[in-house]
């Protein structure tokens, strides 16, 4: 049992190198290529509320459900995103529901995890489209308790950024990559601290134009201090992990900061140029492409090691 279970398992593995992507979509499943559909299911969710956020306004008050939307002149936009996300919710809490506690790779469900795309793919659509069609007062109420939700994904989030770039770390250092990654190891570091330096001094500039904005200087502050404080930690001779580590964790909490001081809304006092926030600029774009490249590298980093989620 064991031999035939090993040989088709290999058997599958040979199939998968050899067949087409799209035809491993078409007539299979693939454990492998599951993680990259997923993201870029993602993706595009992500790219939705982009649109529906910055340019879906016009399209979205032609809706008669979305006319009891309350509050500000973006409230619409804002909505929308959330209605593309409780969809997205919707979509992944099902898969999770369906696969959870999946152990084998040939089990039924772990087929489903990783084929049946066409049937998956029209399931993602029509969950999208449910939430299109909800009254507001439920998709507030998603609100209020999505920022909960936020809050424990970025503390996820948080625990595997920190478990990639302490693997990135170990195998810089490793015996093989020392010699060969010493220089590159210290350009990049080096860059790091720059980024991070730059975008304090910035945030300083740009977020904090008058004394009385004590709640920016405090997160700004703060900022600062945790990277003196990872980097003197890093430093110790106890600890001796170099001063790659703390430099990249330093671009991943300046940008969490940069972030939540942006989501201030606009024309406030403690926002330099407060008319022109809202709109979509080069910032934006930024933001958006390094919000979803710390949502890929966390999400794959704890697909391939979950064990920094495991009790000791």
């Amino acid at each position: 049992m064991e031999t035939s279970s090993g040989g088709s398992s290999d058997e599958g593995r040979r199939i998968f190198k050899v067949d087409t992507w799209c035809s491993q979509f078409r007539n299979g499943s693939n454990p492998w290529m599951a993680r990259y559909i997923y993201a870029l299911m993602f993706l595009i969710a992500n790219l939705l509320a982009w649109a529906v956020r910055d340019y879906g306004r016009g399209a979205l008050t032609e809706m008669e459900r979305l006319k009891g939307c309350h509050g500000a002149r973006d409230c619409l936009g804002a909505e929308g995103v959330l209605r593309v996300s409780l969809g997205c919710f919707i979509f992944y809490f099902t898969m999770f529901l369906s696969t959870t506690g999946t152990s084998k790779m040939r089990e039924r469900r772990s087929t489903w995890h990783s084929g049946w795309w066409s049937a998956k793919i029209i399931l993602w659509i029509a969950f999208t489209i449910i939430p299109f069609v909800l009254p507001a007062t439920v998709i507030r109420l998603y609100g209020d308790v999505a920022h909960f939700g936020a809050g424990v994904f970025l503390l996820i989030q948080l625990v595997s950024v920190i478990s990639f770039i302490t693997w990135l770390n170990d195998c810089c250092q490793s015996d093989k990559a020392a010699d060969r990654c010493q220089i590159h190891i210290m350009l990049l570091a080096t860059m790091a601290y720059v980024i991070c330096l730059v975008g304090i001094i910035s945030m300083y500039i740009w977020y904090v134009p008058q004394p009385t904005c004590l709640l920016n200087i405090f997160f700004i502050t703060w900022t600062l201090v945790l990277l003196q404080l990872m980097t003197s930690v890093s430093l110790h001779p106890k600890v001796n992990a170099g001063i790659l580590t703390p430099g990249l964790m330093g671009l991943y909490i300046v940008f969490i900061c940069w972030c939540a001081i942006r989501s201030e809304p606009g024309g406030g006092k403690c926002i330099r140029n407060a008319e022109t926030s809202t709109k979509t600029d080069w910032l934006t774009i930024i933001s958006f492409i390094v919000a979803v490249l710390a949502m890929v590298i966390a999400t794959f980093s704890t697909g391939i090691d979950s064990k920094c989620f495991q009790e000791g």
